[in-house]
């Protein structure tokens, strides 16, 4: 899989948008699309649970598409696989995000090129905990 060009100084700034909508956010705390969502709100981070399958994740509100969240989106962070992501980010493109971010493993180029032709920053192949660690 190819590596994500952004530079660190890019990244910092990304990492400066505070509210995040987690698109496939889990309520078992075991998995990284938990415990990834609940190191940023610990940061932070206002974040928006995004799973059709709950209705509440770490006591918040959770929207079973990104559309439906009614608030504005700076960054939607995305923790489904490769081939799911097209339907996901035909979505997030309608809420306007400033990036969305394909965590770690998750790469489309299509859907990418998509949301950059929408005027939308794309990270991919990153985990924002990790990059948060690393360079906040």
């Amino acid at each position: 899989m190819d590596d994500d060009p952004h530079s660190d100084e890019e990244i910092l700034e990304i990492l400066k948008m505070k509210k995040v909508a987690v698109v496939g956010m889990s309520k078992n705390p075991d998995k990284a699309a938990h415990y990834v969502p609940k190191y940023l709100h610990d940061n932070g981070y206002d974040v928006t649970p995004v799973n059709p399958n709950a209705d509440v994740i770490m006591k918040k509100q959770c929207y079973d598409e990104i559309t439906d969240v009614p608030t504005d989106v700076d960054i939607v962070d995305v923790f489904r696989p490769s081939d799911q992501v097209m339907p996901i980010i035909k979505e997030a493109i309608k809420k306007k995000p400033k990036v969305i971010w394909l965590q770690e493993g998750i790469h489309n180029e299509e859907a990418e090129k998509l949301a950059r032709d929408a005027g939308i920053d794309v990270v991919y192949n990153r985990c924002m905990l990790a990059e948060h660690r690393r360079l906040a």
